[in-house]
């Protein structure tokens, strides 16, 4: 089977690889020319047989829309496009809708794998019709874990489930990222626990916390003890904030996913704003001692 791949970046490149190696043609662009195929997206769509298949791998909004806008005056009716980054699931129907005009079939795709997907396989959540899903059944088995589809594979539902499973799935790993970190510092900060390093490590099998994650972050304090490398600035891609704002729609309680999020927010702040009220509040009910900024930075 052919397919076009656009973007191809950590997870474009690595997926563009694992599918060749299953069998398939692969045709990818992307504007590093060192690792593209063909110079630009129309020489990309002129390099499939129709009816083509075109993956998109570009960042959410402006950059996704784009793409999506150029490949609605490039392909024709009964071409398919995926759309495998983390867009806001409600861009799908907009998506769709763009490309349905011209008789183009539109899939969306939640990916999880990282970049470890080259050799591990993918984790797939798709939304879209049945019969978009089915002829590109050959691309998701050549992406998911060899032998595990019935692991790795959903059809979630129409289009803008995919994403949506997506957005869930992000939301669910903030908070357990959350509880390790938390879990680690503890562990640190008790004189009795020697190596909290070791302490993870030991929870790696037969334990009911082991995971990938863990594995992950016990492998990051081997190579870096203390992680006294890095700093605790931590970024969030968007799924987690929306994922809290479904939650309100919905009127769905999600008090761990929240404050996972509200703790990436904190480790921007060098010197919080409310936690400096905090304190001067203390101060003014109770008489509590405060720390000058002087004192704090000497």
């Amino acid at each position: 089977m052919q397919l076009g791949v656009i973007g191809l970046g950590r997870m474009g490149g690595n997926m563009r690889e694992r599918v060749r190696a299953a069998g398939h043609e692969v045709v990818g662009f992307d504007f590093d020319p060192t690792v593209r195929d063909v110079d630009s997206v129309a020489e990309l769509v002129t390099r499939l047989s129709g009816p083509r298949v075109v993956w998109v791998m570009v960042p959410a909004g402006e950059p996704t829309r784009s793409v999506i806008a150029e490949l609605s005056g490039l392909l024709g009716p009964g071409d398919l496009v995926i759309e495998g980054g983390n867009s806001r699931f409600s861009d799908d129907e907009f998506h769709s809708a763009v490309l349905g005009e011209r008789g183009i079939g539109y899939l969306d795709c939640g990916v999880s794998g990282g970049v470890w997907g080259l050799d591990e396989g993918y984790g797939l959540m798709v939304g879209g019709d049945d019969a978009d899903v089915a002829r590109a059944m050959p691309i998701f088995d050549a992406l998911t874990p060899e032998g595990k589809r019935e692991d790795s594979f959903v059809h979630a539902g129409p289009v803008g489930a995919g994403h949506y499973a997506k957005m869930v799935h992000n939301g669910i790993e903030y908070g357990l990222m959350q509880a390790y970190a938390e879990g680690y510092e503890l562990l640190a900060a008790e004189p009795r626990i020697t190596a909290p390093d070791a302490v993870m490590g030991a929870w790696r099998q037969g334990t009911v916390v082991r995971s990938w994650l863990l594995d992950l972050l016990v492998a990051a304090l081997r190579q870096d003890p203390g992680l006294s490398s890095i700093s605790g600035y931590t970024e969030d891609s968007g799924e987690g904030r929306w994922t809290v704002e479904e939650a309100i729609s919905h009127a769905v309680p999600v008090p761990v996913i929240s404050a996972a999020l509200f703790a990436r927010f904190s480790s921007r702040q060098p010197d919080s704003p409310a936690m400096k009220a905090v304190s001067a509040l203390r101060q003014q009910f109770g008489g509590h001692q405060v720390r000058s900024m002087e004192a704090v930075q000497s």
